[in-house]
């Protein structure tokens, strides 16, 4: 059986990546899911703000940080030749523990001054780099044209330093998806990540404050990604990887028959731990073997955007479906 399959370029003994998270933030843990099966691992990201940061100077807890709030702590008191400096170094401890793949994170907003330090990653080892671009659209006038140009700017620059494939991990709040992966593409993405999951804040109605919800997905969010991969996988050529909501082996599955070629998972580690992984690959295979597949060539896209599925995936209001009928 071969379930092996390549994204951004990369050859993957099979479809699970393990995205970045402070699960991929330590050397034992990277370890440990080359051990448990993962085809790939993307590191814990490096902040656009640790490249960029006046040594001798603390960072103010901009607004921003709200949906990061991890990243404060770690940010402040850290001068940008030791965030870089730390960050290469563990890229190449990665390399040496581990044959997999290894793609390095970066989280940023701009496309200003920071990308020629991308070079440093793809010295230091790094199989690909994985841009967490995260622009959230508080700016009233900023307009939805403005804040996809960063985007784009922002791969632009980064492409022109590294030799390596580039990963874009995109919202879902755009207006139109699959005119800024094409543009994204067309800006040099070998791949895009689609979604990325930003933190929600809820309230809490006994003590009258904001509290911040559970950083976990569901696997109830598995839909929104498939409804996208599906329209894309037959209009791009970059690559594409699920994430949000993959917490079983049938999650995986779903994806690759609606075109992806690979899934990232986070929140199932965190819930079953790491070795839940080889869990996955033998619900995985153990599937394959049911339906008498071999590869996973066979499966890819199987279900996508095309002929019959069309209406499936691009429907947006309920006809005669209602609760009742579920």
């Amino acid at each position: 059986m071969d379930i092996s399959t390549t994204y951004m370029g990369l050859k993957l003994k099979n479809p699970i990546i393990i995205s970045s998270s402070r699960l991929t933030g330590s050397i034992d843990n990277i370890k440990k899911c080359a051990e448990h099966g993962a085809g790939a691992i993307v590191l814990k990201s490096l902040f656009e703000e640790q490249l960029l940061v006046d040594p001798e100077r603390l960072m103010d807890q901009d607004k921003k940080y709200f949906w990061f709030p991890e990243a404060v702590e770690f940010i402040n008191g850290h001068s940008r030749e030791q965030g870089m400096n730390e960050y290469l170094e563990f890229i190449q401890a990665a390399k040496t523990e581990t044959e997999l793949p290894i793609i390095a994170s970066i989280n940023c907003n701009t496309p200003d001054e920071w990308p020629k330090f991308a070079s440093k990653l793809e010295e230091a080892g790094a199989d690909g780099i994985e841009l967490n671009i995260s622009i959230m659209p508080f700016d009233s006038e900023a307009s939805s044209q403005d804040i996809e140009d960063i985007y784009i700017e922002i791969v632009k620059e980064v492409k022109k330093f590294v030799k390596v494939p580039v990963a874009v991990k995109i919202s879902p709040m755009f207006t139109n998806i699959l005119g800024l992966v094409k543009r994204l593409e067309g800006a040099g993405a070998d791949a895009v990540v689609l979604f990325n999951r930003f933190y929600r804040p809820d309230i809490d109605v006994e003590n009258e404050k904001v509290v911040r919800k559970s950083v976990l997905s569901g696997p109830e969010e598995v839909t929104q990604p498939l409804r996208w991969i599906s329209i894309l996988s037959g209009s791009v050529s970059c690559d594409i990887a699920g994430n949000t909501g993959i917490h079983t082996a049938d999650g995986v599955i779903k994806h690759l028959m609606v075109g992806a070629d690979a899934i990232q998972i986070c929140s199932v580690l965190y819930k079953n731990g790491i070795d839940y992984i080889g869990t996955m690959l033998d619900e995985l295979e153990k599937w394959f073997q049911k339906k008498n597949y071999s590869t996973l060539s066979q499966i890819k896209g199987k279900l996508g955007r095309d002929g019959k599925n069309a209406a499936a995936f691009e429907r947006v209001q309920y006809m005669k479906k209602t609760l009742t009928d579920q």
